[in-house]
């Protein structure tokens, strides 16, 4: 998880597409992957997806929506575990997912959720509540967001 959440926020500090891995390497974990040979027989198959892939790009993009439809509900399933009747936790958490969709970034929705989460518990006067890393971030994406350049 954590390695996960370094991974999405330095993709989305520095302006590229997120590295996440959650949802697989839960899914990996949830089938008895505890070990290491897992990731072993993951790269030896994106080795080969290198010689595949040509071949793959033959098969249009719209073929490609079952899974990311799949892989979207299985994101969900996160939400369950929301606590709505805390609007300190509700609030960023939806932040976050409108910002996913609206974005069509998850390191865009985390940043969103996170200065959210932060702006929240100031403005109620829970700074104590704060974890310092949080804070970084937040200051991080507000200013990756004031100087972006669009074009």
């Amino acid at each position: 998880m954590m390695c996960d959440a370094v991974a999405t926020t330095a993709g989305a500090c520095l302006g590229s597409s997120t590295a996440t891995v959650f949802v697989e390497s839960s899914t990996g974990i949830a089938v008895g992957g505890w070990t290491g040979m897992t990731a072993f027989v993951t790269s030896l198959l994106f080795l080969a997806s290198l010689v595949i892939a040509p071949v793959i790009t033959i098969i249009p993009k719209a073929a490609t929506a079952p899974a990311l439809i799949f892989v979207g509900v299985l994101m969900m399933g996160s939400v369950r575990e929301v606590d709505f009747s805390d609007m300190t936790a509700a609030i960023p958490s939806f932040v976050t997912i409108v910002f996913i969709l609206f974005t069509y970034s998850i390191g865009n929705g985390i940043a969103f959720g996170v200065v959210t989460y932060v702006l929240i518990q100031l403005l109620i006067g829970r700074i104590g509540k704060i974890h310092y890393l949080a804070v970084i971030l937040s200051l991080l994406f507000v200013l990756r967001f004031a100087f972006m350049v669009t074009g």
